[in-house]
C-alpha cells in the first residue's frame, strides 16, 4: 500500500478545502495534519480519476478508495472471478424500465447453483463498470431522459459569395440516455425560437418522446435559474406539454446532471465540426445537410467498450420505450402576461382585441402565434381572435362588449365619416378628430351618431359652422358642438381673432363713391 495512501474521511476534507474553500496545499495540510506532499498526491490521483466536488451523495467509501487506489485494494481483496456472468448484458438490462440489480441478481442465483451474496453482485457489476466512466453507476432507463444542450463552437457560412460576408450558426446537441442515440442540427441562434425549432425535429427524428427533457440551464428555455424551483419559459413549457413531456433543467454547478450531452457535444466537436473544418457553406439547409450523413456515422459506429453501437441500442431499447409522437408538430408560440385596458382591449404587437369586458383590468396570458391570438384567464381560454397586422387596429368580438355598446357593433369609423362627409367637410373632419381622440375609435361612435343627428334639428348649415368653430377650439365631444349650437354660437368670432368691422353705404356720413366724381 502506498505511504500516502490516507483514510475516505481525510480524503473527503481534502476535496471540500480545497474545492469548497479553495485552500492551498500548506493550509490543507496543516488544517487535516498530514504532509503537503500527501496533499498534493491525493489531488493529483482526484484529477486523473476525472472526479470533481461534490461526490454524489451516493458514492461510498469503498467506491472512492477504489478509484483512488486501485492496485492496493487489487493487493489487499480477493476479489471472486467473474465467472459466467455476463456483464454487459446485466449493463443492458439495467436500462429498461423497472428493472433493478436486486432483479437481475435473483434471475443469476435462480439460474446457477452456486449462489451470490447480493452485496458481492453489486461490487462486482461496480468493478466492471468503473472503466466505463466515473458516473456509470447512474444507469438510464430506456425512453426516460433526453438531454439538450448548444455545442461551444460554432460554423462560419458565407450568406453573401459577392462579399464574403459570413454569419455563424449554432450546433444544437440532443442525446438520450439510455442508448445515447444523437441527434444534432444547426441553427442561426439560440433564441426561443430556434432552440424549440431544434427539440421539434429531435423528437421527430427520434420518432417518439421522451419522459424527461434534461436542459442546461440555457437562458432561452430556462428565465430563472434555480436549484429547486427554476423558472422555464412559457413558450418551451407550452411545447412540452404538447409533447407529454417534463422539462427538468440540470442543476447549477452539477456535471453529474449533464453527463451525457456533454459527451454527445464532444463527439459532434469532434466527429462532425472538426471533419467539416475545411468545408465551405453556403446555407443553412447546406450545412444541415452535411451534418446527417456524419451524425449516421457517428450512431452507427460500434462502442469501445460494449457490445453494439448508439443506433443498435437505441432500435432494440430506447426506441420501444419512447411515448409516441402527437398527431400534429408543435407550432411556436409565444406568451405574454397583459391586463385588459378599461376598453377591454389588449395590445399584441401593435393591434388590439378584445377579451370579455368583465376582465378588464385583470392580469391574462396571452399565447399568440403566426395565425392566432388566444387569451387566458386563470388557465381558462376566454377569447380567441385571428391574428391581424394592422398596427394601432383593432380587433373586436360582440359578444365581449357591454350591452349598450353592441348596438353600435355594425358602425365603423370609415362608415361614420362617409356619412358625415354627407352633411359637409367639417363634419367629417369633426367626427374623425373625435373618434382618434378616443383610446379606440368605437368609444367615439356614440358621440358621432349624435352628432350627426343634430342636423335633423339644426340644419347641415349650422351644423357645418358649429363643427368649424370645435375644431378650432379642439373641443371633441358631443356636448360641446349641442352647446354651440344651442347658444347659437356657430357664427360667433372665434377666440383670438378681431371682427372685421363694416359700415353700411347708406349712412349720413358716408359720402359714397359719386362724391369724388
Amino acid at each position: 500500500m502506498s505511504r500516502n495512501h490516507i483514510s475516505m474521511r481525510k480524503t473527503r476534507e481534502i476535496l471540500r478545502l480545497r474545492f469548497l474553500s479553495g485552500c492551498s496545499h500548506a493550509a490543507i495540510a496543516k488544517s487535516i495534519g498530514i504532509g503537503e506532499s500527501t496533499v498534493g498526491d491525493c489531488l493529483q490521483r482526484v484529477k486523473r480519476a476525472n472526479l470533481s466536488w461534490p461526490l454524489p451523495e451516493d458514492f461510498d467509501d469503498e467506491q472512492l478508495e477504489k478509484l483512488l487506489y486501485p492496485s492496493a485494494q487489487k493487493s489487499s481483496s480477493k476479489l471472486q472471478k467473474q465467472g459466467d456472468i455476463d456483464w454487459a448484458y446485466i449493463h443492458k438490462e439495467l436500462k429498461r424500465k423497472s428493472v433493478t440489480l436486486q432483479l437481475l441478481w435473483n434471475e443469476h442465483n435462480a439460474k446457477y447453483s452456486e449462489s451470490l451474496r447480493y452485496s458481492q453482485f453489486c461490487r462486482r457489476y461496480r468493478e466492471w463498470a468503473q472503466p466505463l466512466g466515473v458516473w456509470m453507476h447512474q444507469v438510464h432507463k430506456a425512453g426516460e431522459k433526453l438531454f439538450v444542450d448548444y455545442a461551444g463552437q460554432i460554423m462560419p457560412i458565407v450568406i453573401n459569395t459577392k462579399t464574403g460576408e459570413i454569419r455563424e450558426a449554432q450546433i444544437f446537441v440532443a442525446t438520450l440516455g439510455a442508448s445515447n442515440f444523437t441527434y444534432v442540427d444547426a441553427t442561426w441562434t439560440q433564441t426561443l425560437p430556434d432552440w424549440i425549432g431544434s427539440h421539434v425535429r429531435a423528437f421527430k427524428f427520434f420518432g417518439g418522446c421522451p419522459e424527461i427533457v434534461v436542459p442546461d440551464n440555457l437562458l432561452s428555455g430556462i428565465t430563472k435559474a434555480h436549484l429547486y424551483e427554476p423558472h422555464i419559459n412559457f413558450s418551451y413549457q407550452d411545447m412540452a406539454v404538447h409533447y407529454g413531456v417534463v422539462i427538468m433543467p440540470a442543476r447549477v454547478r452539477s456535471p453529474k446532471d449533464k453527463g451525457k450531452v456533454e459527451q454527445g457535444v464532444q463527439q459532434a466537436e469532434r466527429m462532425i465540426l472538426a471533419a467539416l473544418r475545411n468545408r465551405t457553406f453556403f446555407s443553412l439547409q447546406e450545412l444541415n445537410k452535411a451534418i446527417a450523413l456524419l451524425l449516421a456515422d457517428i450512431n452507427k459506429h460500434p462502442f469501445q467498450k460494449l457490445p453494439g453501437s448508439r443506433l443498435s441500442q437505441f432500435l432494440e431499447l430506447e426506441k420501444p420505450a419512447l411515448k409516441p409522437l402527437p398527431s400534429t408538430s408543435y407550432e411556436y408560440a409565444e406568451w405574454k402576461k397583459v391586463r385588459a385596458g378599461f376598453n377591454y382591449h389588449v395590445e399584441i404587437e401593435g393591434h388590439h382585441y378584445s377579451v370579455p369586458f368583465t376582465l378588464v383590468k385583470q392580469e391574462l396570458l396571452v399565447r399568440h402565434n403566426e395565425k392566432t391570438i388566444e387569451v387566458f384567464h386563470q388557465n381558462k381560454r376566454v377569447a380567441s381572435h385571428l391574428k391581424s397586422h394592422i398596427i394601432q387596429g383593432y380587433t373586436t368580438d360582440k359578444a365581449h362588449m357591454p350591452k349598450n355598446h353592441q348596438k353600435y357593433v355594425e358602425w365603423t369609423p370609415e362608415r361614420i365619416a362617409s356619412w358625415a362627409k354627407k352633411t359637409g367637410p367639417q363634419t367629417s373632419k369633426f367626427v374623425e378628430a373625435l373618434m382618434n381622440s378616443r383610446s379606440h375609435p368605437q368609444q367615439g361612435f356614440r358621440s358621432c351618431l349624435g352628432v350627426l343627428r343634430l342636423a335633423k334639428s339644426y340644419g347641415a348649415a349650422r351644423l357645418e359652422a358649429a363643427c368649424n368653430r370645435a375644431l378650432f377650439i379642439k373641443a371633441y365631444s358631443f356636448k360641446s358642438i349641442e352647446s354651440i349650437l344651442k347658444n347659437n354660437l356657430e357664427n360667433s368670432a372665434l377666440p383670438g381673432t378681431v371682427p372685421e368691422k363694416t359700415i353700411p353705404d347708406g349712412h349720413e356720413n358716408v359720402r359714397g363713391q359719386h362724391y369724388f366724381d
